[in-house]
């Protein structure tokens, strides 16, 4: 579906949960939040008729976020129903991991193509700091759960937080020479709570893994299978490769391919945006799919140019934080 600018739009982020096993700082306010009513929550026959429809209109890739995804029941179902539409060619997961390991082999077989799981350190008190209530342990587990199901390429988002360290950094070395992993490094965005702070930058993290992998040169990778704007690096002889994505200092809003549909039924033409269209009242008021699929067509316009970020006025008032839209 083209939008305004010549930007095609055929990717989806549907956010399933507002509920989340973690609270990471820079996702939540310091005071956490207030959870959703089961009843605002769209159900899955919901999200499958307006995939049905957005399908039609060009629609062809989805992600599932969350909060985190995997503390709502019955996703593999949902999946597979996704794969049953027979529209969508792709389908993959935002999760932080720590309840994948039961459930790996279940979403690879209802359909799931791959996952992004987020790890942003190594180092255990570290993680607990940022994801407040989190294990590292289950989160290593998941991954090893996600590699062990094929859900290639495996990707692991970590924000350049000032929890990052060269030993962090080491350890993501050794895992790409080991493994078939995308290592993204995402520049921190203020759209979540407090309590934690940016970190390096792009050109000192990518000096930083030169020196922890002996000075060796980082040269361009490959083509990595996904949707999203990171561009990607390699050493010799790894098997992953890391990637860096700067909605920041480089944004890519010229590219943006996707709409998000958060998990109380709004489209939102673009995350660091308040705008949205609300899908869900006229859903359940009896909407025909033409009309859902001219709602569908008013997210795709009302897409900016570029994101308020990138303004001399600075940060906007976001009304929603990091969880409540999917990440």
């Amino acid at each position: 579906m083209p939008g305004h600018y010549k930007r095609v739009v055929n990717y989806l982020r549907i956010s399933v949960t507002d509920r989340c096993n973690f609270r990471c700082v820079y996702c939540m306010p310091p005071q956490g939040a207030k959870w959703l009513d089961h009843k605002e929550i769209l159900t899955y026959e919901e999200i499958l008729r307006l995939i049905t429809v957005f399908g039609r209109e060009g629609i062809t890739k989805i992600r599932l976020t969350g909060g985190e995804p995997l503390v709502r029941a019955g996703l593999a179902d949902f999946i597979r129903g996704i794969k049953e539409i027979g529209i969508i060619d792709d389908i993959s997961l935002t999760t932080n991991g720590s309840l994948l390991p039961p459930l790996a082999q279940a979403l690879k077989a209802a359909g799931l193509h791959r996952v992004n799981i987020s790890l942003d350190t190594v180092n255990p008190a570290s993680f607990s700091r940022i994801t407040t209530c989190g294990r590292l342990e289950d989160t290593l587990r998941g991954i090893e759960s996600a590699l062990a199901a094929e859900l290639h390429p495996v990707k692991l988002n970590v924000v350049m937080t000032d929890a990052l360290q060269e030993t962090d950094l080491a350890y993501f070395n050794k895992l790409v020479y080991r493994h078939p992993i995308a290592v993204r490094f995402i520049e921190y965005m203020p759209i979540g709570g407090n309590g934690i702070g940016s970190g390096a930058d792009t050109a000192a993290v990518k000096r930083l893994l030169s020196t922890v992998a002996g000075s060796q040169t980082l040269g361009p990778a490959g083509n990595i299978k996904g949707n999203g704007p990171a561009k990607y690096y390699q050493f010799p002889r790894t098997r992953g490769t890391f990637g860096f994505i700067t909605p920041l200092s480089d944004h890519f809003c010229g590219e943006c391919n996707r709409l998000r549909l958060t998990a109380d039924g709004m489209l939102r033409p673009c995350l660091l945006a308040n705008r949205e269209v609300d899908v869900k009242t006229p859903l359940r008021s009896g909407a025909s799919d033409r009309e859902l699929a001219m709602l569908f067509h008013e997210a795709v316009k009302a897409k900016p140019q570029g994101h308020s970020l990138c303004r001399a006025s600075g940060y906007p008032d976001f009304k929603r934080r990091m969880s409540q839209i999917g990440g």
